[in-house]
């Protein structure tokens, strides 16, 4: 029997899940969950990693040995460190307002289609190439940069690599080669020696108390697709559904057009060396982000009894874009809602009910929409959507994303995100042999649930009306 722990940060809440391997299955139980609040530090919304390592180190402590541990965050982010090793400050988060403005600036250096064609990815104001130009400040001090699965790994292990999968969401990799493009880091403030070694996934990075510390799919969405059950039967899709929807699927190499560009479509490394060619969109935030208002106007609401106030309204009576830049902030979720219906000359959502029907929808017809340009850039024509992490545990998105595509979803598994982190630490550890192997042992295990579209034709109708409140 082998047992690894697998470290699994969301935006809001951090997990410790202890993974076994007996040679033909491999099982897992949630040993720790704790939260993951953001902080101000100096005017800056920041991680609180301190408390957050504190928390890794109580649960290591609690689970005693086991044979490996690794890590897994959100993309982009990192800590910068000095030359005796200190955190010079909290790493700043991606929904902090610095970088507002910054890309614009960045284009003056180079064009988008420039930078885009040198690092694939979908060019966000979040991504680190525009977090780092707001650094001037920390030149000096600053000897390196760590992302944040990374950060945790130095923490523990002294460690000064980071994975190709989390350097794939930074602007600053070429996805050719999975290497730095210098002709990008030379735009931020900082020299080449600042920028450190890229390292595969499944590669043991060093101990601590003798305990291997791995560097896995450091990214969340590429432990996640990692996971995905697929057969190999068919062309598929992927959507890993979390506090961000990253919809997409695998390539054998990346797509660097114009239109790929124009498209906002993002080329990001997976734990197999594929390129995951995909579409970032805010998923559940939307849904957290209103409960969290909701709350504080006094109404304690669970996740399924939003899905029930949902169910009781009206369907498609109006449409937000997900990815409007005034839902990117968090504060009034309701309040901006409204406004963006007002403004977009569509009915207003008045009940609670209608403003998270509206959310559902809205995510659906734009999963629909990122379909349909992936479709278009890569020549595939979907038969499948596999759906994997938290998301699939709300069976009214599911059912309404199989309706809004027109194909089925297979729903499942929810815990994808720290299957995958399993998984490659059981590759480093050379009892599985590759992401292949992985996701056989996978579908023998895990539960999926297979949605089938409904409503189709009436369906294409309200997708036509979607596109035009969104401006497309």
């Amino acid at each position: 029997m082998r047992t690894v722990l697998a470290f699994d940060f969301g935006a809001s809440t951090g997990r410790a899940i202890l993974g076994r391997f007996d040679g033909e299955k491999i099982t897992y139980e949630e040993l720790h969950r704790f939260d993951n609040i953001p902080i101000r530090e100096n005017s800056r919304l920041a991680w609180d990693f301190f408390a957050l390592l504190k928390e890794v180190e109580k649960t290591i402590e609690k689970c005693g040995n086991t044979d490996s541990l690794a890590f897994d965050t959100w993309g982009v982010d990192y800590g910068m460190l000095t030359e005796n090793e200190f955190l010079i400050s909290l790493p700043t988060h991606y929904r902090d307002s610095r970088t507002n403005g910054v890309p614009e600036k960045v284009f003056k250096q180079i064009s988008p289609e420039k930078l885009y064609m040198a690092t694939g990815n979908q060019i966000m104001p979040i991504n680190t190439l525009f977090q780092l130009m707001t650094e001037n400040g920390k030149c000096l001090e600053s000897k390196t940069m760590l992302f944040m699965p990374d950060l945790f790994g130095w923490a523990l292990c002294g460690s000064h690599t980071v994975d190709k999968t989390i350097a794939s969401t930074s602007q600053m990799v070429n996805p050719l080669n999975g290497n730095w493009e210098h002709s990008i880091t030379a735009l931020t403030p900082f020299p080449v020696s600042f920028f450190p070694k890229i390292v595969d996934c499944a590669t043991i990075c060093g101990e601590y108390r003798g305990i291997p510390v791995v560097k896995v799919a450091g990214h969340d969405t590429q432990c996640a697709v990692a996971a995905m059950p697929w057969n190999g039967v068919g062309e598929a899709a992927f959507l890993s559904c979390g506090t961000w929807s990253l919809i997409g699927c695998e390539l054998d190499k990346p797509i660097l057009t114009k239109k790929s560009m124009e498209d906002e479509l993002s080329n990001e490394i997976g734990a197999n060396n594929q390129i995951n060619y995909l579409k970032n969109i805010s998923g559940l935030w939307l849904i957290q982000e209103i409960r969290r208002n909701f709350r504080e106007k006094g109404k304690e609401y669970s996740y399924n009894d939003m899905e029930q106030l949902a169910r009781k309204e009206p369907s498609f009576t109006c449409f937000i874009d997900p990815d409007a830049s005034e839902f990117a902030q968090p504060g009034e979720m309701p309040k901006k809602i409204r406004a963006y219906c007002e403004r977009t000359g569509q009915s207003i959502p008045q009940t609670d009910g209608a403003l998270v029907r509206c959310i559902y929808e809205s995510l659906s017809m734009k999963y629909r929409y990122a379909i349909a340009q992936i479709q278009e850039n890569t020549g595939k024509k979907f038969e499948l959507l596999h759906m994997l992490g938290g998301g699939t545990k709300d069976t009214f998105l599911c059912q309404m994303t199989a309706d809004t595509l027109g194909f089925p979803v297979l729903a499942g598994p929810t815990e994808a995100t720290a299957l995958g982190n399993i998984m490659i630490q059981l590759i480093a550890l050379g009892v599985i042999k590759d992401v292949a192997e992985g996701r056989k042992l996978i579908r023998k295990t895990e539960k999926v649930t297979t949605y089938y579209p409904q409503k189709v034709d009436m369906l294409n109708e309200k997708y036509r009306i979607f596109c035009k409140a969104i401006g497309k």
